[in-house]
């Protein structure tokens, strides 16, 4: 059975020497990120993490692994989402999870050598394989709850570099300029349908000049897109004119089969905004 009372008082006396040894050992030159802080109130909040842990860990000993595990999902969540963690390289994160773990292992053998006829090389074996596993789960978890941070960034930035990409600058009036540069891909040209519509709407605009003279590159479904914008500007009443059609989002959207007809076409810009 590894639920024990005894060695789980025994770990509860030593959660805060665990802390405090486990810190002054830390070799800063072979580690970065958060560890390395001379902040005091980083160290602080370090320190405080780490005890949590231990007051968490320790649980491994009282409660069944399952309702062990989800006392452990808070804590994970919020050192995956802490700020001083996301800045320090993932490997040494993992490292001091490793160093955690020799650090039981040793206080199992010192229990061991404490308690030597009241518990049987097996029980002592089988806690050491319980502490093990639970920290081997924590450590996956932990990296899963990383990388599901990492994404929504990413995510988020993406976004808004797509956003700053594609701004609605308003001129003067009710008119606005669309000026798009570079790559656009399926994603990007989304949201620049998504925020163009929301922009022209809350800047009351009703003629927009749409600019792909900076555009490098445009493919099928992009194209596809550029025009379901100027369909959907059409629709809530704003009026558009694209000037900068490259040769080859012209013959892009021929082979779509996608019409100029009803669509204000100037070659360059200002030859767009002198016609209005």
């Amino acid at each position: 059975m590894h639920r024990n009372q005894k060695f789980y008082n025994y770990l509860q006396q030593r959660a805060h020497h665990l802390t405090e040894e486990w810190y002054d050992s830390l070799d800063k030159s072979k580690t970065g990120g958060v560890y390395t802080s001379n902040d005091p109130e980083v160290i602080k909040a370090l320190k405080a993490q780490n005890q949590e842990f231990h007051q968490r860990f320790i649980q491994v000993f009282a409660e069944e692994e399952k309702e062990f595990m989800e006392l452990f999902e808070e804590w994970i969540e919020k050192i995956a989402k802490d700020g001083e963690h996301l800045s320090t390289p993932i490997q040494f994160i993992i490292k001091e999870f490793m160093r955690t773990r020799s650090q039981y292992l040793d206080e199992v053998s010192t229990f061991a050598r404490l308690h030597p006829e009241d518990y049987t090389q097996e029980q002592f074996h089988a806690w050491k394989d319980l502490i093990v596993r639970a920290h081997d789960r924590v450590i996956y978890h932990f990296v899963e709850e990383t990388q599901k941070t990492a994404d929504r960034q990413l995510k988020a930035q993406q976004e808004m570099i797509y956003e700053l990409s594609s701004p609605v600058i308003k001129l003067q009036d009710d008119t606005a300029l669309l000026p798009l540069v570079g790559d656009i891909d399926t994603a990007r040209a989304k949201m620049v349908l998504e925020n163009t519509l929301k922009q022209c709407s809350e800047k009351r605009v009703s003629h927009l000049y749409i600019d792909l003279s900076g555009v490098v590159m445009i493919d099928t479904m992009v194209a596809h897109q550029i025009f379901q914008l100027i369909d959907a500007l059409n629709l809530i009443g704003i009026k558009t004119t694209l000037s900068g059609i490259r040769p080859e989002i012209a013959l892009t959207s021929m082979q779509l089969g996608l019409t100029f007809d009803n669509i204000s076409i100037k070659s360059t810009l200002s030859q767009a905004l002198a016609a209005k």
